[in-house]
């Protein structure tokens, strides 16, 4: 089953959004505890006020150790810094020792202790607490209390409900939140409307091929496409033209096939019905047959090897081969040719490194020599020369036969073109064309002559070098 993946408008969005979000997520927080540390800084400036107010009416009596410390705090010194009805402030008087001067019993004494460097340069600080099960903000102020005769230092507590700080806390986190969820709307919006248009060349350009035809293979038109788009494009136009040529090449064999092949099948037939009918003795319609069987198997096959060409182009060679080797190969195979035909063969190689099938470069070669085997008349000289220069390989198979016109030079490496003497199929040249062409060489055939009189042909492949480290190599005549 196959795996799903993202689509480029869901990445781009994923991508984008999730760290905006996150991070806005971050920042709110963030923000929240700012403003939450800076309400309890306001409030905590208030509560130290009440504290100093109060510590303002403790007075001290007696003298030595004997000191009492009394106060006497009127409403207004708390009623003036009570916010509004939802928050409560108390207070608590006592002696360092604890001892209760005035105030509220029921609120805890403090037990901590002062701050190395407060905020403040009073002697105070601030905590958290509980009042009678609700939780209170506490600010605690040593009042030094002097006299003439006594000096003592009282602790004065003031306590304040949380319920306003609480309020504005939550009123803080609505603010912040709102302004984030429209920062993130505006940041959503802009992200589809960009992602949008930035994918929008795509979505045309996957339009554009689901609309063509199953064998429209034109290259894509796409002006307005995105410089990142522009690699894509010209990949799948390149493609493209390498499936129409391979289509090309395909429909022409199987209609090259079609008519090849009907004419020996047709002659075929005749010579069987005329066999049939004892219009030839059986020995000789025997060996007509058996001549047209030979002519049409040697067709199919070489028919075939066009097809193998256009195939192995497609797989790319892992590693070199030396033409030289595969060459002496060849020429040992068709040795039975030369012999009977008596030919002075030379031959002269050198190392010469191609990348390629190793079937390509034996076809290559023996179709080659097959032709200068077979219009090289008996007795005559047939030489063969593998040299190499900085950059190609070059071979060159002279023979001595009856070269070729120039009408027929321009056509004699299409299929189905054969010499004047009509003994081959017209497929044997039109392979090596095709081999020469998959390798990035060249091939071409020269007359050879004096006072235009022609003494021979010369077939020149030139195929490139594969890199390979290599002695210079010394030729190798035969």
């Amino acid at each position: 089953m196959p795996t799903r993946t993202l689509s480029l408008r869901r990445y781009l969005f994923l991508g984008i959004l999730l760290p905006i979000v996150l991070f806005i997520l971050v920042d709110t927080f963030s923000l929240y505890h700012q403003a939450l540390a800076v309400v309890n800084t306001a409030y905590d400036r208030t509560l130290l006020a009440s504290a100093k107010s109060i510590g303002e009416h403790i007075t001290a009596q007696g003298t030595g150790e004997a000191v009492q410390l009394r106060a006497n705090v009127p409403y207004s010194a708390l009623e003036a810094f009570e916010a509004d009805n939802r928050s409560r402030m108390v207070y608590r008087i006592s002696t360092m020792q604890g001892e209760l001067i005035d105030g509220f019993e029921a609120l805890p004494a403090w037990h901590g202790r002062l701050p190395d460097q407060g905020p403040y340069s009073a002697l105070v600080d601030f905590y958290d607490d509980t009042y009678q099960g609700d939780p209170v903000r506490v600010a605690v102020l040593l009042q030094p209390v002097a006299t003439d005769h006594a000096r003592a230092m009282a602790m004065v507590q003031v306590a304040e409900t949380r319920e306003l700080r609480r309020a504005l806390a939550r009123q803080i986190l609505i603010d912040t939140l709102v302004r984030q969820a429209v920062l993130v709307s505006v940041i959503v919006l802009m992200v589809i409307v960009v992602v949008q248009r930035a994918t929008g060349p795509v979505r045309k350009l996957s339009a554009q091929l689901q609309a063509r035809s199953d064998d429209d293979l034109t290259p894509l038109q796409a002006p307005g496409a995105p410089r990142e788009l522009v690699p894509l494009i010209e990949a799948t136009n390149h493609q493209m033209s390498r499936l129409q040529h391979l289509l090309s090449h395909q429909k022409r064999f199987v209609r090259d096939a079609a008519h090849q092949l009907r004419t020996p099948l047709a002659v075929l037939k005749v010579q069987v019905q005329s066999a049939q009918r004892g219009d030839v003795e059986p020995t000789q319609g025997l060996l007509e047959i058996a001549d047209t069987v030979e002519r049409a198997t040697v067709l199919a096959n070489q028919m075939l090897s066009l097809a193998k060409v256009a195939q192995l182009t497609q797989q790319p060679a892992s590693h070199a081969l030396d033409w030289a080797q595969v060459l002496r190969e060849v020429a040992l195979d068709v040795s039975p040719l030369i012999a009977a035909k008596n030919l002075d063969f030379e031959i002269s190689t050198v190392a010469a490194p191609i990348r390629t099938h190793d079937w390509m470069l034996r076809e290559l070669s023996r179709n080659l020599l097959h032709n200068a085997i077979r219009y090289t008349p008996a007795n005559g000289a047939l030489v063969v020369r593998l040299t190499c220069d900085a950059r190609q390989a070059v071979l060159e198979i002279s023979d001595s036969g009856p070269g070729i016109s120039a009408e027929l030079r321009q056509r004699l490496f299409q299929p189905f073109s054969a010499g004047e003497s009509r003994s081959g199929s017209g497929l044997g040249l039109s392979i090596c064309h095709e081999i020469v062409q998959a390798l990035g060489g060249s091939i071409h055939l020269d007359n050879r002559g004096q006072m235009n009189y022609i003494t021979g042909l010369t077939a020149t492949a030139r195929l490139p070098l594969s890199p390979m480290d290599r002695e210079p190599a010394q030729p190798k005549t035969l």
